[in-house]
């Protein structure tokens, strides 16, 4: 048993001093053998509880999931330190410092009139000191690790900032239309590397729509995943008062019991 002392509360550096432990010789096997690698789905699953947590507006569960997400944090760090690159500190240190720098309204003599002029002068900013030369850098910067629409939106708002952008929603909701001719003439095709890169080119123009709406496409998606998964079991329950079996009754009859339960959710 290693040492350590017991606490009625700890703090960040007993979290830190934890986890230095369990990566020690005498620690925790499983804790010693991983790796940024081995653990990067876990920390992005942790991101995702903790984002449930927030939907729910669950205050207990957010707690328990933003420690979660901390523990990932800590690991890395941990991982980093052992190999004396950076540690715990470093990260806080460089995080303060982009923090004063992007805040020259509050931490130094620049004024702003509003929400609108604080985002402008952080993304100018923040070009310049990541060292951006060009509109190009600003989009592929956005990670290839986001979820798909989330970044095809993000791509979409920072060319916008370069000019290069519809005109308002009407023009968007356009380009759906021709894409959506090009996706068929595409499936007429059969050529499926067309149909592909077609569907690829509707659903980004989706997106293009979502932001001049002022929708977050990944919101709107999830809770169209929700209201169709909804409306799935509430169709499934029709049938069964039934007595039937949704998968022998076939598609036609099927989007009937579909209907019933859309036109009474309306």
């Amino acid at each position: 048993m290693v040492e350590f002392q017991r606490k009625e509360h700890y703090d960040i550096n007993d979290l830190r001093e934890i986890m230095a432990i369990l990566r020690c010789p005498d620690g925790c096997p499983w804790d010693r053998e991983q790796n940024h690698q081995s653990i990067r789905n876990d920390f992005i699953e942790e991101v995702y509880e903790a984002v449930e947590a927030i939907d729910l507006d669950d205050t207990e569960l957010l707690r328990e999931e933003l420690g979660d997400v901390l523990l990932q944090v800590v690991f890395h760090c941990r991982i980093e330190e052992e190999k004396e690159s950076f540690d715990f500190d470093d990260i806080c240190d460089e995080l303060c410092q982009k923090l004063i720098i992007r805040h020259p309204h509050v931490f130094g003599d620049v004024t702003v009139s509003d929400s609108g002029e604080v985002l402008k002068n952080w993304d100018s900013i923040k070009k310049e000191t990541k060292g951006q030369t060009s509109y190009t850098e600003t989009l592929t910067s956005v990670a290839q690790s986001l979820p798909a629409l989330m970044r095809a939106q993000k791509v979409g708002k920072r060319a916008m900032r370069a000019g290069m952008d519809f005109k308002n929603a009407d023009e968007t909701i356009e380009c759906i239309k021709a894409e959506t001719a090009e996706l068929e003439e595409a499936v007429k095709s059969g050529k499926k590397e067309e149909i592909f890169e077609e569907f690829g080119d509707l659903l980004f123009s989706c997106v293009n729509t979502a932001r001049h709406l002022g929708i977050d496409a990944e919101e709107a998606m999830t809770r169209a995943t929700e209201k169709f998964i909804e409306r799935f079991a509430a169709t499934e329950d029709l049938v069964r008062l039934d007595g039937a079996d949704m998968k022998a009754l076939g598609i036609d009859k099927l989007d009937v019991y579909w209907n019933k339960v859309k036109n009474q959710a309306q």
